[in-house]
């Protein structure tokens, strides 16, 4: 029997509600952090995070993420994966050791209160953009790729603490991670969703949804009839 993309993509939605729902390490990590000491404490963060919470992209180097306005839980969990190993990364698992789970929450707190900023790629392909926003906001149902919409929110700007915003974030931060969950070398999201989702796409379809979604609004949009 061929399966409809309209019951595939409700498979894929209910996945990512069912996987929001599931017991994880960082779930009831969020508890509240206090800003001002997490703002002393990321001083060893801000070479790479910059002061701002902007992330850096430093050409031929690691690309260092974009931590401003991301919600706090979804940052702790990152900050236990690297302590436990879940999550592997020569470069950030001796900073994450170097905070106790009190620290860890304050810095969550600090950067989570920072405001986000957009990031648009240079000299970008006007249809490389237009393919990125198709597979972030509708996917590929002949391929199974999943749009990125339905577990991070419509505007792609993060949905709890199990899916980030990607709204704004570094493209080339998106770009390595989903090119680690392709390969393997990052397998600490809920019931491998993203890397069921990233072994589905090549690297023009990397490419392209990376320098979409790091031009696009880090806020959600009102919309009408809605709020």
């Amino acid at each position: 029997m061929r399966i409809t993309k309209e019951k595939r993509g409700y498979g894929g939605l209910l996945a990512c509600l069912l996987a929001a729902g599931s017991p994880m390490a960082g779930a009831g990590a969020a508890l509240a952090g206090d800003v001002q000491a997490g703002k002393a404490a990321a001083a060893v963060c801000v070479a790479c995070h910059q002061a701002d919470g902007s992330g850096m992209a430093v050409p031929g180097g690691e690309p260092w993420p974009a931590l401003a306005g991301l919600d706090a839980g979804y940052i702790v969990k990152q900050l236990d994966d690297f302590r436990s190993g879940a999550r592997t990364s020569v470069s950030m698992q001796p900073f994450a050791q170097m905070l106790n789970e009190t620290q860890a929450r304050d810095v969550a707190a600090y950067y989570a209160s920072l405001p986000p900023t957009s990031h648009a790629a240079e000299n970008t392909d006007p249809a490389l953009l237009l393919h990125g926003e198709r597979l972030a906001l509708h996917g590929d149902w002949d391929r199974y790729v999943v749009r990125c919409a339905s577990c991070h929110g419509p505007d792609n700007t993060g949905v709890g603490s199990e899916f980030p915003r990607l709204a704004g974030q570094l493209p080339e931060y998106l770009g390595k991670q989903l090119e680690a969950y392709r390969e393997g070398a990052r397998a600490n999201d809920p019931q491998d969703l993203m890397g069921a989702i990233a072994r589905r796409m090549n690297d023009h379809d990397i490419s392209a949804v990376s320098a979409w979604l790091g031009m696009q609004a880090p806020e959600a949009r009102k919309r009408e009839g809605r709020e």
